[in-house]
């Protein structure tokens, strides 16, 4: 029985990215957006198509959302790992569907100090705290879309937690401290991308798990194609989902070992109240026909009243359809 402050992931068939996102937006989105100014963060750390990336036809969807709710201003906010900022938005289409939908760019790793706001380590596992970018921080509403991924370089999944590592700075721009290798050296590296998000706002977050990788991580892994999307106004409570359809399709050790909110990312967000506390807090919400079974199986992972299996249709989602990205 989920309790009275439980939080709703929403769950779609992703057959037409625009509907489904219309559909999520209806349900989990802001009521209004009149006059705001909006930031959106995707998931563009590489130079690598969808799911290694936010898919054009997700971001364009979004935006179109964005626009349509009635932002006063629309910023798409990025710093990629694994390659250049701006050539990355560009060969991935990016700049192009935000330039169509009214939106700035804001490549982030171009900004000087006064670009950043500086959020002390008091409590934290990161040694001099770390750098948020200030359209983050400043901006009336914050929209993410993240992907469906595992992580293999010590993060274990890219969900949207660690969606949100892009909106910080990779290097101090004044004395050139790198946040990222402290990050990525530290054994505390799960805890430390939650605590991020602590300081970064999210109204809503929507996971576009058309398809994503099950191992490997974050640029290229193994392939899986549940064909929905999932969205929530909880990071915890959606990432929680996430890693109950990584586990539906049978996933790394990592991430198939263990309660799900016993993992250190979820463990140590809900301990700082980004999100809700426990399974029980979460409740799993199938939006059409074809995604009921789908959650009935997450369910019971989120629950540990079942193991996480590769499921027979691997390459294909709820009713064996194939599917596309």
């Amino acid at each position: 029985m989920a309790s009275p402050a439980a939080s709703e992931v929403y769950i779609i068939d992703a057959s037409d990215r625009d509907h489904a996102v219309r559909t999520l937006w209806s349900e989990a989105g802001p009521a209004s957006l009149d006059g705001k100014s909006v930031v959106v963060k995707a998931n563009f750390n590489s130079d690598d198509p969808f799911p290694a990336t936010t898919h054009p036809a997700m971001l364009e969807a979004l935006l179109g959302r964005v626009r349509d709710a009635g932002a006063r201003s629309i910023v798409l906010g990025e710093r990629s790992g694994m390659g250049k900022t701006r050539m990355v938005l560009e060969n991935r289409g990016a700049a192009g569907v935000a330039a169509r939908a009214g939106a700035e760019v804001a490549v982030l790793d171009e900004f000087g100090p006064d670009g950043w706001e500086a959020i002390p380590p008091d409590g934290l596992s990161w040694e001099r705290g770390f750098l948020v970018a200030r359209p983050f921080r400043e901006a009336e509403a914050v929209i993410q879309t993240c992907c469906l991924k595992t992580h293999r370089f010590g993060g274990h999944v890219s969900l949207s937690l660690k969606n949100m590592v892009g909106a910080v700075a990779a290097r101090d721009p004044q004395d050139g401290y790198n946040y990222m290798a402290e990050l990525h050296s530290s054994p505390h590296q799960r805890r430390m991308i939650a605590e991020l998000n602590r300081s970064i706002p999210c109204d809503l977050a929507v996971m576009d798990a058309t398809e994503g990788f099950s191992k490997g991580g974050p640029e290229q892994g193994t392939r899986i194609a549940p064909n929905v999307i999932l969205a929530s106004t909880d990071r915890v409570a959606l990432d929680a989902a996430g890693i109950a359809l990584l586990r539906l399709y049978g996933s790394t050790p990592e991430v198939m070992r263990g309660r799900i909110f016993e993992m250190d990312q979820i463990a140590r967000a809900a301990e700082l109240g980004i999100g809700v506390k426990s399974a029980t807090d979460l409740r799993l919400v199938a939006l059409d026909s074809e995604s009921k079974d789908l959650v009935l199986d997450m369910r019971r992972i989120l629950d540990g009243t079942a193991e996480g299996f590769r499921r027979r249709d691997a390459l294909a989602g709820p009713g064996g359809r194939s599917r596309s990205g």
